[in-house]
């Protein structure tokens, strides 16, 4: 008999190309992936993957049992959706995944709009990456995952076997340590924190390129102290060592820190909700995701007022 979690796997890695992408997707090592996929090829009997020194690919056997694989994993959703609709009742397990700073700021409401629900259990994990929360998702690991997306581009509400809900516009804002000079005025603009000592998140990273794209619009530079984690990096600020714009979401529940506007037009980041396609029909799930839409409208309400 196959293994579900292998074919998962297999799956995963034709969509990733390469051991190692699908190890850094899946939150593996690529010894690990490996041996299950070369496990996977024992079940069958057959050869999935051609091996080079440096690279693998599948086979055509390969490529049929990842289009069966497909159709497995459809049939999994629908078994489960067909059973989760003979009751009413949202019940079962949830799993879902978020990036930090979206989970604290979300967590609190939609756990009490959950109690209402005592056969809905809901389990929040904590995201690594964008593309590692989006494999486990196609994958069926988890049913839910929170992703942010710094592109400024709206994606498509139905890519492949996945469906986007658009929950908010996160807005960037200036943080500041609570008694800076600054901290009196409402709005503040880059070139007034031009002078400042910056904290900011590592070069690559999507909240420093939104802050290098406002420094070159501006024609403007600063010192920038590199720090890994928009948590750590607001809790410097609140010891003051620096200033530094972040996501709005991120900061706006912190009392040691002062938020302020950003006068500059500043595109922010785009948060959405993905699922499978084929769990549309589940009780359990749509609770879950109408809950979390409800959780952000209520949030950013406040954020308009900010």
């Amino acid at each position: 008999m196959l293994d579900v979690r292998r074919l998962r796997l297999l799956y995963e890695f034709a969509a990733q190309g390469s051991i190692s992408a699908t190890a850094v997707a899946t939150g593996q090592t690529a010894s690990a992936v490996s041996q299950q996929l070369a496990a996977l090829e024992k079940e069958t009997g057959v050869s999935l993957l051609e091996r080079t020194a440096r690279s693998a690919q599948l086979t055509d056997a390969g490529r049929r049992l990842v289009a069966h694989t497909a159709h497995i994993l459809e049939a999994i959703d629908a078994a489960e959706t067909d059973l989760a609709a003979e009751s009413a009742e949202p019940r079962g397990r949830v799993t879902v995944t978020a990036f930090p700073t979206v989970a604290v700021a979300l967590a609190g409401p939609i756990v009490r709009r959950l109690r209402r629900y005592p056969e809905l259990q809901m389990v929040l994990l904590q995201q690594h990456t964008v593309s590692e929360s989006l494999s486990r998702v196609r994958s069926g690991e988890i049913d839910l995952a929170l992703i942010d997306d710094w592109s400024g581009q709206r994606r498509p509400a139905t890519t492949g076997p996945l469906t986007f809900h658009h929950l908010v516009n996160d807005p960037l804002v200036a943080v500041l340590p609570v008694r800076h000079p600054l901290a009196d005025k409402e709005v503040l603009s880059a070139h007034e924190l031009a002078g400042e000592s910056w904290i900011a998140s590592p070069e690559g990273e999507p909240s420093r390129m939104a802050l290098a794209r406002l420094w070159r619009t501006e024609g403007i530079s600063a010192p920038v102290s590199e720090f890994e984690g928009l948590d750590t990096i607001l809790t410097l600020v609140a010891k003051g060592l620096g200033v530094t714009v972040a996501p709005w979401m991120a900061a706006a529940e912190r009392k040691d820190v002062a938020v302020r506007k950003v006068a500059e037009d500043l595109p922010g980041r785009d948060v959405y909700v993905v699922h499978r396609t084929a769990s549309t029909g589940r009780p359990a799930v749509m609770t879950v995701l109408q809950a979390l839409h409800q959780a952000a409208r209520k949030l950013m309400a406040a954020a308009e007022q900010f």
